[in-house]
Parts: C-alpha cells; sequence; structure tokens
C-alpha cells in the first residue's frame, strides 16, 4: 500500500474517532448524575476489595511456602 493511501486512511479514522469539544449544553455541575458517580464509587470499591483479597491470598501463600505458618 503506498505511503499516502496510508496517511489518508489514518486521517479518515483520526476524524472518525475525534470528538467534537463543543457541546450542545455544558453539564451543571450543581446536578452530578448520580448512577455514573455510583457507578464511579462501586467499582472502585470493588476493585479495592478484590486487591486486599488477592493480598491476603498471596501472603498466605508466602507464609506457607516459606514454613512461617
Amino acid at each position: 500500500m503506498p505511503f499516502g493511501r496510508l496517511l489518508l486512511r489514518t486521517s479518515t479514522i483520526n476524524k472518525m474517532v475525534s470528538r467534537n469539544a463543543f457541546t450542545a449544553f455544558k453539564p451543571d455541575p450543581s446536578k452530578p448524575n448520580m448512577l455514573r458517580v455510583g457507578l464511579a464509587f462501586g467499582s472502585t470499591a470493588f476493585l479495592w476489595g478484590l486487591l486486599f483479597k488477592q493480598h491476603s491470598t498471596d501472603v498466605l501463600e508466602y507464609k506457607t511456602r516459606n514454613g512461617l505458618e
């Protein structure tokens, strides 16, 4: 494929993927979208829970392999 066609193809992909910075309305910061806020905090709490669970499992495995427990 010629280099010019490759550049042409990437520019059309970039135009399709890029988002317009100008919207019809600005989001109101005094009224947050509680669904998005809940999903953000919920997923964060879930990931931290998984992290602590994995850490506990790893510490237990370390202790058993090294004969500490």
